[in-house]
């Protein structure tokens, strides 16, 4: 049997544009991207506040992310405020001494708020530059975060400032990160 051909239909030309939708790769439209950045921007500087220490700037930004951001960011976004919210209900410590100061920062770091205690220390600095103790206790907390030339700096001048620093440091096991340093052996042992 021959087989029939069929002309192509024609189809009239009437000027007006598709209603249909643009499609899209991976489900996303340029306009959602666009929205998606923005966010991601807003995050990131409400995310930076709080890195800053600005927790009273961050909770609004934070607010306002919560109600547009997508669900994947949410949670994150509530532990955000969560933290805002218990910096701003944290009272001011009121010591009556820098020596009180020191031990509150050293319970701080004992609890492994080192931004905290560190904090804390460099106010006792602030206000007595010879507080030798509290330059051991920097060392110790650059020690225990990793950084090795802070701690070096800050432990030399405890040292500098109070020698008895020298053989405390030796048997300190909060600076045991610091051990295979030469520098930090060449500190405490500058006789050897």
């Amino acid at each position: 049997m021959p087989s029939v051909k069929t002309a192509p239909k024609a189809t009239k030309a009437t000027g007006k544009s598709s209603t249909k939708p643009a499609r899209t790769l991976a489900g996303t439209s340029a306009a959602s991207n666009g929205v998606r950045e923005s966010i991601l921007v807003d995050y990131q500087k409400a995310v930076t506040l709080m890195q800053q220490g600005d927790y009273s700037a961050a909770h609004p930004a934070l607010k306002k992310l919560l109600e547009e951001a997508p669900p994947q960011f949410t949670d994150r976004i509530r532990m955000y405020l969560a933290a805002c919210v218990a910096h701003a209900n944290k009272p001011d410590a009121e010591f009556s001494s820098p020596e009180e100061q020191y031990d509150y920062a050293i319970s701080l770091l004992n609890d492994g708020r080192y931004e905290d205690a560190r904090d804390e220390l460099n106010e006792i600095i602030a206000s007595k530059n010879d507080a030798d103790y509290a330059f051991y206790g920097l060392a110790v907390v650059a020690s225990m975060t990793g950084d090795s030339q802070t701690c070096l700096d800050k432990l030399t001048e405890a040292i500098r400032l109070n020698t008895k620093n020298r053989i405390q440091a030796r048997s300190d096991s909060d600076l045991q990160e610091m051990a295979d340093d030469p520098r930090f052996t060449e500190l405490l042992y500058p006789d050897a």
